[in-house]
């Protein structure tokens, strides 16, 4: 749902505005609503956030967040998982994770709603990578397919059973094939 403000309105006062549930994101300055996840999309979610975290937060080497507001390259946009190698999360004055994240992440992951648009969400995985994100997943829960994109690079489309997820370096340790990924559905 694309909100029309009233004003034009810039950036930064959009990063003013109260925040929403579901979030807004603030595109080619529009305000733009995400949908409602659903079902299919919680699960993975759910299931993908400590599936990372439990290869790569406990040695250091990077962390998963879910649904983590990202400023960057003139976009506030709320993926559905970022995941920020470790020394490039950003931090306060008490060595605490920061509230405001200012940069892209390191590796984006959307998972498609219903009714969201694939283009959309592609266009933000364009957009991570353009800034600086090594990988972006787009999951398409009713198609059982994932989508890799990396910068300059064909996009890998996989859908077989067997196939196993490619992903950032830093998290090689995580083996997940398409049918260990779609298996959470049916838990």
């Amino acid at each position: 749902m694309v909100q029309t403000p009233s004003k034009t309105t810039t950036l930064a006062e959009f990063l003013q505005l109260p925040e929403t549930k579901p979030a807004n994101e603030y595109i080619d300055g529009k305000i733009i609503q995400k949908p409602i996840p659903q079902g299919k999309h919680s699960v993975i979610q759910g299931e993908l956030v400590p599936a990372i975290n439990g290869v790569v937060k406990s040695k250091r080497i990077a962390r998963a967040f879910p649904e983590l507001r990202c400023t960057f390259g003139g976009r506030s946009t709320v993926p559905d998982i970022t995941v920020f190698r470790w020394g490039r999360i950003p931090r306060d004055e008490n060595g605490e994770v920061a509230n405001a994240f200012a940069v892209a992440p390191d590796w984006t992951i959307e998972i498609l709603s219903p009714d969201q648009s694939q283009t959309k969400v592609t266009k933000n995985i364009l957009h991570c990578l353009r800034y600086g994100t090594a990988m972006g997943w787009l999951i398409d829960p009713n198609e059982q397919t994932v989508f890799v994109y990396r910068s300059k690079q064909e996009p890998d489309v996989l859908d077989e059973p067997d196939d196993v997820i490619p992903v950032p370096a830093f998290a090689s340790e995580l083996q997940l094939t398409i049918a260990d990924l779609f298996a959470w559905l049916l838990e």
